[in-house]
């Protein structure tokens, strides 16, 4: 390839010189030598902060066996269990192991052993990264004395007593669980070269905002965005009707404590609304009972509040729903507009010409000659809140992070990730939407959809008709061609009212057919660009019902999908904890998990998440980083720089 000399000249600015060349391209070469390193790859996390965390610490497993290969001749499995656990939790473990210790030669003898355990195997973990990338992966408080002790001379035996002698003044300065800790840090930030999430951080379990906390000290992530996590990023950016989802679905699961606790929002005028508005009569309360834990000990008072706030917002949700339904006919959601559908005197509902009866016939707020107009109250109400949700700067923070790691999909190694789907058509062919004017399929509608979001956030604020991309930022929750719902319609004015269940069956795109065939995989990924016989999709977002023997690795090892119930609520459908998928120079590797008991039984108990392991694609030959999309990178820059030393040799560009 040829370079102009404008671009030879500016890349002489970094390296003036020949030399300083050359050494890059020795670096860089050695670099693309290494193995490949480990991606990560977890989906649906649902708020589930304490096995995420855990998942994320042991590396699904990685860690646990990593420790296997080196000590397993050597440690009891008891012993290489404490070890795992106190990688995982440093001080809190360091602290149980040494409190019954009673003297202070006891207490040194497990500091010396336990850090000269984590030396062995952080060289272990370290072997596939440059010195470089290690020492800057380290904390800086310990920075030093640990290089020196993870890159000690093993052949320069006279040099045993300099490093025996630093873990022992490391110790006689009380610094030992300090670099433990450390140690620890290094391993599990290390033993992961990169972390992929597809969707749904949020919703359904408690600490979403936790999980965020989490993912925003992640050095190498990205995150591919799921249905609800759309849901929060359109209310934070002011629309209203997805500010009423984000408030339905949390006093469903009574979860109300993640908007005004976690992100400071008031819910004061909103409860008092609800509480003025709606009966604690259980008929006016049906169907709109919240999703509580069988060992739930609530008031009934407290309970019935939590009702009240969900039929309140679910109405005012419907209301706003049908606002932008009639202002985008061509989404194609009229059927979503059924307010007007029901007799109120006679307490029935028209669907598709068959009567129903409401099993709740409760509706204070709805006019029946005009049932789409808010009352001026709900209108209060979701302007109050519209304010507080654009004035919140946790929340603001949190959703600027997933767009800056965000995005639809993401081709990485040949990987093709996103959260739910492509739609299709019965045809075969690839199923358009129409955004700012044009129809498009496929890619090119995901990258539309990507711009689109971004534009929305960029733009937040409260006049919601000076930023329409909010109104596509709903048909991204809930629309019949968005690649993140997948569905026909979401029925869930038919759940609370409708006591016949097949009119609260959501019809799934034909993708999730077509996705167990091989060759319709194929055809998806040759839409994405990607070489067939080198892809796979990986996907999360419909749980896989593993105990009624489906399985997470479909079309021939092509396509798997990750969604085994991080979210306690769906564990009994899945009969799992979660899937995470990990990606080494070796292969893929499946991991299917059981579900989480906390992280005081870890602790005490030295108990991992038990885990179940399956090969998905294993590699012929073993991947280096000159195999990888970052690996191109380098070779590229490589060859620009032979071009700038011809350049230095010829004359052309002058070193300096």
């Amino acid at each position: 390839m040829t370079y102009s000399r404008d671009f030879l000249a500016l890349l002489s600015e970094k390296f003036p010189t020949k030399a300083q060349a050359t050494t890059e391209i020795i670096n860089l070469e050695a670099i693309m030598a290494l193995p490949k390193g480990t991606e990560h790859f977890m989906t649906d996390l649902h708020g589930e902060y304490d096995a995420v965390n855990h998942v994320m610490r042991n590396g699904s497993g990685n860690i646990k066996e990593k420790i296997h290969e080196i000590f397993n001749e050597r440690l009891s499995q008891n012993r290489q269990n404490q070890l795992a656990t106190i990688i995982y939790y440093p001080e809190e473990k360091i602290a149980a192991l040494t409190k019954p210790m009673k003297t202070a030669q006891e207490v040194e003898e497990f500091y010396t052993l336990t850090i000269t355990r984590l030396i062995e195997l952080t060289q272990f973990v370290v072997s596939k990264y440059t010195r470089s990338k290690v020492r800057k992966a380290m904390k800086e408080d310990m920075a030093y004395i640990m290089d020196e002790l993870i890159f000690k001379d093993s052949i320069l035996t006279n040099k045993e007593n300099y490093y025996r002698s630093i873990i022992q003044t490391v110790i006689s300065l009380g610094e030992a669980p300090k670099l433990i800790t450390r140690l620890s840090e290094l391993i599990r930030e290390l033993v992961v070269d990169r972390l992929h999430i597809l969707g749904d951080i949020y919703d359904r379990g408690p600490a979403p905002d936790r999980i965020i906390n989490l993912l925003m000290k992640k050095k190498a992530l990205d995150i591919e965005w799921g249905n609800h996590d759309m849901i929060w990023m359109g209310a934070a950016s002011g629309s209203k009707v997805l500010i009423a989802n984000v408030l339905r679905i949390q006093a469903r699961y009574d979860n109300l404590s993640v908007v005004e606790h976690c992100y400071g929002i008031p819910l004061r005028s909103f409860i008092h609304f609800a509480q003025q508005t709606y009966s604690s009569d259980p008929a006016s309360l049906k169907g709109f009972y919240p999703k509580l834990p069988k060992d739930c000990t609530y008031p009934q008072d407290e309970i019935d509040q939590l009702a009240k706030l969900q039929q309140a917002i679910a109405i005012i949700q419907f209301k706003l729903e049908a606002q932008v339904i009639k202002r985008h006919p061509e989404f194609g959601c009229d059927n979503r507009l059924l307010l007007d559908k029901i007799n109120y005197e006679k307490g029935t509902i028209t669907l598709s010409g068959k009567n129903y009866p409401l099993e709740n016939k409760t509706f204070p707020t709805v006019d029946p000659k005009n049932p789409y107009k808010l009352t001026k109250e709900e209108e209060q109400v979701m302007n109050d809140l519209q304010t507080a949700f654009l004035l919140s700067d946790r929340l603001q923070n949190h959703m600027n992070f997933l767009l800056n790691k965000g995005s639809m999909y993401r081709i990485y190694n040949n990987n093709l990730m996103f959260h739910g789907c492509i739609p299709m058509n019965p045809n075969g062919s690839f199923m358009a939407a129409s955004i700012d004017g044009e129809t498009l399929s496929g890619q090119a509608l995901l990258d539309k959809f990507d711009q689109v979001v971004r534009r929305m956030y960029a733009n937040r604020g409260p006049k919601e008709n000076e930023n329409p991309d909010l109104d596509y930022c709903w048909y991204l929750w809930q629309g019949e061609g968005s690649a993140l719902f997948g569905k026909k319609q979401m029925t869930t004015f038919e759940r609370y009212y409708i006591a016949d269940k097949a009119t609260h069956k959501e019809h799934k795109n034909v993708y999730y057919k077509w996705r167990e065939n091989e060759e319709f995989i194929n055809k998806v990924l040759k839409e994405f660009h990607i070489d067939p016989e080198k892809g796979h999709i990986i996907n999360g977002h419909t749980p896989i019902k593993a105990k009624e023997g489906e399985d997470a690795i479909k079309a021939n090892g092509k396509m798997i999908v990750i969604d085994g119930g991080f979210a306690k609520a769906y564990q009994s459908t899945t009969g799992l904890g979660g899937f995470t998928l990990l990606y080494n120079s070796y292969g893929m590797q499946l991991i299917a998990h059981h579900p989480f008991e906390g992280k005081a039984a870890a602790i005490a108990n030295e108990t991992d998440i038990e885990s179940t392991r399956r090969i998905v694609d294993k590699e012929v030959d073993r991947l280096y980083v000159r195999d990888t999309d970052n690996g191109h990178l380098l070779a590229h820059q490589v060859q620009e720089l032979k071009a700038l030393i011809a350049a230095y040799e010829s004359g052309e560009i002058s070193e300096q």
